[in-house]
């Protein structure tokens, strides 16, 4: 049995189709079943529904020997463990850098400013902002990051951005790209040398399917 761990929301809708693609369908509906072990059309294999921030977790240890997880996930994780020997192409956004409309960002790095920025994505911020220089007080929340300049707790926020709308309705705007985040299909080291026989033809309808998908 393999098993293939992942979380609802974006990255469950936009991972049907593509096992639609390799001829694989889930038998159990995801949107009425309080199920967590979801069966599919295969035998061999199921489905493990878990948050975003612990499939890579579930993979690392064994628990499931497949995972998709966001790139913004596998960095906070930091990958230990992990194989991550395919980009799915899907649920695609930026990490980025956002502050309140008129506060120069750009002129604080240049004097050399100490800012407050909140995120939850302490691990890539902190990388971020060592790697430019940058002196930073990292705040740690968990949702509503555009909230946190509004009420003066922060200068600025890192978080992920897709159309931008929602920067644009607290008056904030991207003032720096950390890095384009999409999501990833991740194995377990130890599962792919053991199984190699029952992972790899997986591994290859996942690829035909992005490439079909992209």
């Amino acid at each position: 049995m393999i098993t293939l761990a992942l979380s609802k929301g974006r990255i469950f809708d936009e991972t049907l189709p593509l096992l639609a693609a390799a001829g694989i369908e889930t038998l159990d509906n995801p949107d009425t079943s309080r199920k967590l072990v979801l069966r599919t059309s295969r035998s061999d294999l199921r489905l493990l529904i878990v948050r975003a921030p612990d499939v890579p977790t579930y993979v690392q240890y064994g628990a499931s020997e497949l995972g998709i997880a966001g790139k913004d996930v596998l960095l906070e994780h930091g990958g230990e463990g992990l194989y991550q020997p395919l980009d799915l192409g899907i649920a695609s956004c930026r990490m980025m850098v956002a502050v309140p409309e008129g506060f120069d960002y750009a002129g604080a790095v240049r004097q050399g400013a100490r800012l407050r920025v909140a995120t939850k994505y302490m691990r890539t911020a902190r990388e971020h902002f060592a790697a430019k220089g940058v002196h930073v007080d990292l705040i740690r929340l968990y949702g509503s990051m555009e909230l946190a300049p509004l009420v003066g707790l922060a200068d600025a926020i890192v978080d992920l951005v897709s159309s931008g709308d929602t920067l644009r309705a607290n008056r904030l705007h991207a003032v720096e790209e950390i890095r384009p985040i999409s999501a990833r299909l991740i194995v377990n080291q130890a599962a792919l040398k053991l199984k190699r026989d029952a992972i790899e033809p997986l591994l290859d309808q996942f690829a035909k399917a992005a490439a079909t998908h992209a």
